[in-house]
């Protein structure tokens, strides 16, 4: 009996074992699933450029809707970006200047394309899974043969959280510069991505538009 036992387990567990594997591109139409609330409940993230000779640099980013934020440091400088898709604000602490612009219809933001590299992004690549831990799976993602679009990376490194199916992280690297989104989070409120003078009354103001 206690033989029968064990061999009824050890099939139940291979069982379920094939019923909960996931392959690749499971995985990543899930992950594209998630990524689709970013666009109702917007969304966070950090993108870092690493630069030869320069370093590395880091921008924090929030969207929802047509608005967005972005908190900038490069070396000593900091600044802040909001937009609506109507008007752009841009605060340098440095100079403590905010300066007023029309914003440019249609055109995306450098996070904006970056974060391009999401979409669908078993379209176009071959997508093998190098690691996976109980918490996260680990993609590479080698551009396909087909794949006839220049502006396209050659390579795309993918994380995905195990938990809540929303990538951890992405990096690309291109002409020695590699670029890495990280920390995404879903929910953005209102307030987070609108410009509030409010929150800088000694400010100078230069409007110009």
């Amino acid at each position: 009996m206690k033989k029968i036992l064990i061999s009824l387990l050890s099939v139940l567990l291979l069982t379920a074992a094939s019923v909960w594997a996931q392959t690749p591109q499971e995985i990543i139409a899930r992950m594209d699933q998630e990524k689709s609330r970013f666009d109702k409940e917007g969304f966070s993230m950090v993108m870092e450029m690493k630069l030869p000779l320069l370093g590395t640099f880091s921008t924090k980013v929030f969207s929802l809707g047509d608005k967005y934020k972005m908190l900038a440091t490069i070396k000593d400088k900091q600044a802040v970006n909001w937009s609506d898709g109507v008007t752009d604000w841009e605060y340098d602490a440095s100079k403590n200047e905010i300066t007023v612009k029309n914003a440019k219809p249609h055109e995306k933001t450098q996070a904006e394309d970056n974060a391009g590299v999401l979409d669908s992004v078993t379209e176009g690549y071959d997508v093998k899974l190098t690691k996976e831990t109980d918490k996260a799976w680990y993609f590479y993602c080698k551009k396909s043969k087909t794949n006839k679009n220049k502006d396209d990376p050659k390579a795309i490194d993918l994380v995905v959280s195990k938990a809540t199916y929303l990538p951890i992280s992405t990096s690309v690297k291109e002409k020695g510069i590699t670029i890495t989104l990280r920390d995404f989070s879903v929910g953005v409120s209102d307030e987070e991505v609108t410009f509030n003078p409010a929150d800088y009354p000694d400010a100078k103001i230069i409007d110009q538009r």
